[in-house]
């Protein structure tokens, strides 16, 4: 089976890399389609769901919420995936930054800053999707934090049992799914 993540940013690529393999067995190919932003994606999606050739190929969509609605938001690019219907759509709420937040043991690991988690106890880190300025709160966390050089060093050390994030956990339990790892 080959999975195909299409991607909004490199960012989401470098964190998905350091941990998706861990959810596949070794026969699953795993191919990443990173795009320049949700525009580029949304124009890239019919085109590639439509030319796309390789057999047993499953597309996952990882698109940011944006500040969008994200029912409306979900229900667009469920029409952009018309050739391929069984295409996983999934939204971080608000940003990437959100999911990282949802496991500070990693980025306190990443950064090699332990007290990092005992903020996890805090109120506004137990939801981080509730988080509008999820950048700003990393930011001030880690001064000078880079998205795809952050995304690059938290990945590995990616807890996927264990996030606070409810759209991370929706992700890692529907590419469960997705793999058969799970029960539908």
């Amino acid at each position: 089976m080959n999975i195909v993540f299409m991607l909004e940013e490199p960012s989401m690529k470098h964190f998905l890399a350091g941990f998706i393999g861990r959810l596949f067995p070794e026969h699953f190919t795993v191919t990443y389609l990173v795009h320049e932003g949700k525009q580029d994606l949304e124009k890239s999606i019919p085109r590639k769901l439509r030319g796309w050739q390789v057999p047993n190929s499953y597309f996952i969509i990882v698109r940011d919420k944006d500040g969008e609605d994200p029912l409306v938001l979900k229900a667009r690019l469920r029409e952009l995936c018309a050739d391929r219907p069984e295409s996983l759509i999934r939204i971080p709420v608000h940003h990437l930054e959100s999911w990282i937040l949802g496991d500070l043991p990693a980025l306190a690991i990443a950064f090699n800053k332990p007290s990092l988690v005992a903020l996890a106890g805090n109120r506004k880190f137990r939801s981080p999707d509730s988080l509008a300025n999820a950048s700003q709160e990393l930011a001030k966390l880690i001064p000078g934090y880079q998205k795809v050089g952050g995304a690059r060093s938290v990945s590995p050390h990616v807890n996927i049992e264990n996030n606070l994030s409810r759209s991370f956990n929706l992700f890692i339990r529907d590419v469960k799914r997705l793999a058969g790892i799970e029960p539908v």
